[in-house]
């Protein structure tokens, strides 16, 4: 697999980059819609020699024309970038969403963006895809644009089933309702949050099971609370674990914690940078009537993450 390029700013293109396809959007999650258009703008570009790009943005648009409003990230834009890689793409370009970007008017975004920085020969987006100033841009615009520009437009329909249509709002509704089977069809793959393991209170090994307490970023999207059967991923290891998200009610806990009990592992986590894997909801957060109901419990969550992760 070809090592993506990573660039951050349109000055970090380089010199002499020729015509490309590019493909641009805001990517959260890297879902099964965004990778047909990720593989159509690869395979536009080796059917023409040309190399492709990924384009994307940061912060998330919504949080600078809407402060307050950053939606739940599927992905870290380091995941992001993993997952563009191995989707095939030759580059990844991050653009920072700033108030100048946010004012471009579309035809001053595609000339500056498309055509003077990326050289663009081909161009793919969803059916749905705005771009400009209050998103004054649309599909008929970006074609016209194309015309006049030089680059040809490929729109593709979003990916539906059963009149449902994958998108991040969509799979971002199934991890709040705790619907880890329904965001993995969605996604293509096990929804995942990543995270450094932090020193928590130490309840879990006082009650016989240590468990990792992952600090993640603010803007994670974290599943529903409770008990879920997942996968802890520690470089290239990938360790079954039960993982509760939530607050401990049981000891008056007030601030939510991403918590996995590998299973029998009983190493130290702390200061690493991991991943945990949600693949079903076990059950919600309880609380219990002092610690023997809440052990006996534990245990219970424990086997049945066996009985379904087949370990």
């Amino acid at each position: 697999m070809a090592i993506v390029e990573r660039w951050r700013g349109l000055e970090a293109v380089p010199s002499g980059w020729g015509r490309s396809v590019v493909t641009i959007g805001v990517f959260d999650g890297v879902h099964r819609g965004h990778r047909q258009l990720i593989e159509r703008a690869v395979a536009r570009g080796r059917e023409r020699g040309l190399r492709s790009v990924v384009v994307t943005f940061d912060p998330h648009p919504a949080e600078l024309v809407r402060p307050g409003s950053h939606p739940a990230a599927l992905t870290t834009l380091e995941r992001r970038a993993d997952l563009v890689e191995e989707a095939g793409a030759d580059a990844f370009c991050v653009i920072p969403f700033t108030a100048e970007l946010a004012h471009m008017k579309p035809a001053e975004f595609a000339h500056e963006v498309l055509v003077d920085t990326l050289h663009a020969a081909v161009v793919v987006v969803g059916t749905n895809f705005t771009f400009g100033y209050k998103a004054a841009g649309d599909i008929g615009t970006l074609h016209e644009l194309g015309t006049r520009f030089g680059f040809q437009v490929e729109a593709l329909d979003l990916i539906t089933d059963d009149g449902v249509t994958f998108s991040s709002t969509y799979i971002r509704s199934c991890i709040d309702a705790g619907d880890m089977e329904a965001a993995a069809a969605a996604l293509g793959r096990l929804h995942r949050v990543d995270g450094v393991v932090v020193h928590g209170d130490k309840r879990g090994r006082e009650l016989g099971f240590p468990t990792a307490n992952v600090a993640c970023a603010v803007h994670t999207a974290l599943p529903a609370d409770g008990v879920y059967a997942g996968w802890f991923l520690l470089g290239e290891r990938r360790l079954p674990a039960a993982v509760s998200v939530g607050s401990n009610p049981t000891f008056s806990g007030k601030v939510r914690t991403v918590e996995a009990y590998v299973l029998d592992v009983d190493e130290d986590f702390y200061g690493y940078e991991v991943g945990i894997e949600f693949a079903h909801r076990l059950r919600g957060q309880e609380r219990f009537d002092g610690i023997d109901p809440l052990v006996e419990q534990m245990n219970a969550d424990v086997e049945r993450t066996r009985e379904l992760l087949g370990v």
